[in-house]
């Protein structure tokens, strides 16, 4: 087994076969190619995931810039706003992401199941000798042509098979999967999944069962919640000609997107009303032939009044990549607006204005500080979505 480690913003070396090579490079969690330099020495680049994957007989751990704990706030935060705080986890993150979150994910459900599996009523239907609940009467006369048993009935059990167990055996069924767990993280997930030995297991492909927070599960919900990260993050993602990699990754350009456009969302709700529709269709041209869809536009009485677009990408040496600028301009076109806004993950470049010239229009880009503690990251998307509302908050 040949194990790489990549930062996420950088490059290694790595002696690979021709096979792990051309492997690598058919993935969608790096970039490799071989050296012009050395024979056998490849140049493996992350692709904007982090976390760890298989490769066929490599490993490959790409470690994250930000801090795990934030991290796992973007994520969280974008799946639930009202639900998710970062004290609910209580992360060790001094051996890395993937044992940090397996560390998290059995103490949440050891927590959830302490006062035993949580039960309740499941509609069954099946074949029976015993009549019980209701006789599914044109299931049994499609079935057995008049005969009186065996009987076809529906009923309601009361049974620990219910969608938060199911959830929950699913991520710590998948996170064992993945490489690189602690060994005490892996005993204490194994013995939890023989706890919920009463549940059905989820077949590969198939999603996760819809879940409803309430009075009774209320002990359950930050165990689900974190289940549900780890179940998309180790969910294999098939396109063509792509090397299918099993492990827990996160796609940082998503993760970013996806806040976002959430914790904007929720600002502008609240604070100045209207409508925020994320992923807004909308067209460049009269003929409706090129699509467009801008991460978020803010609509006030029907018609757009803002459009933001996130940006998690690396920027150039003297600032922010000017194709951005390109699309936005695009948008403030089509829709009408006077104003763009491109929200970036702070790096090395300040915030900025561009007026463009002959047009009437000003493009903005934030640059949004992921390392700050989760309050005052909301604290300053919040001036982000004021800014983007400006003074036309609806009444």
């Amino acid at each position: 087994m040949t194990r790489i480690e990549v930062p996420e913003t950088g490059q290694v070396l790595a002696r690979l076969s021709a096979e792990q090579g051309r492997h690598l490079a058919g993935s969608d969690v790096v970039d490799a190619r071989p050296s012009p330099y050395e024979e056998g020495v490849w140049e493996v680049t992350p692709r904007g995931r982090v976390g760890v994957a298989l490769i066929g007989d490599v490993e490959v751990w790409v470690t994250p810039k930000l801090a795990i704990d934030r991290l796992l706030f973007l994520v969280g935060y974008a799946a639930d706003p009202k639900g998710w705080r970062q004290e609910t986890i209580g992360l060790d993150a001094r051996d890395g992401l993937v044992p940090a979150v397996a560390q998290a994910l059995w103490r949440q459900a050891e927590q959830a199941l302490r006062q035993g599996l949580l039960q309740g009523y499941r509609t069954v239907e099946e074949s029976s000798y015993v009549l019980r609940g209701r006789l599914r009467e044109g299931e049994q006369l499609r079935r057995h042509h008049g005969r009186v048993i065996p009987m076809e009935i529906r009923h309601d059990d009361f049974t620990v098979d219910v969608a938060e167990n199911r959830i929950l055996l699913a991520a710590i069924t998948r996170l064992l999967t993945v490489p690189g767990i602690d060994a005490e993280s892996r005993r204490r997930l194994t013995a939890l999944r023989g706890r919920l030995a009463g549940v059905t297991s989820l077949v590969g492909g198939t999603v996760l069962p819809h879940w409803q927070p309430s009075r009774l599960n209320a002990r359950y919900q930050a165990a689900l919640r974190l289940a549900e990260i780890i179940w998309r993050a180790t969910s294999p993602e098939h396109t063509p000609g792509a090397i299918a990699a099993n492990g827990f990754l996160f796609n940082l350009p998503k993760v970013f997107e996806d806040f976002v456009t959430v914790a904007i969302s929720e600002e502008l709700h609240a604070r100045h009303g209207g409508a925020a529709r994320p992923q807004y269709p909308c067209h460049l041209d009269d003929a409706l032939a090129v699509r467009m869809r801008p991460d978020l536009v803010w609509e006030l009485h029907g018609r757009p009044a803002a459009v933001a677009d996130a940006k998690y990408k690396r920027e150039k040496s003297a600032g922010y990549p000017d194709a951005d600028l390109y699309q936005m301009l695009a948008y403030c076109t089509a829709l009408r607006l006077p104003q763009g806004h491109l929200v970036y993950a702070k790096g090395n470049a300040a915030a900025a204005r561009h007026a463009v010239r002959h047009t009437g229009i000003e493009i903005i880009c934030h640059a949004l500080d992921l390392t700050l503690p989760p309050e005052q990251l909301l604290t300053q998307v919040g001036g982000i979505a004021a800014e983007l509302a400006g003074r036309q908050s609806a009444p």
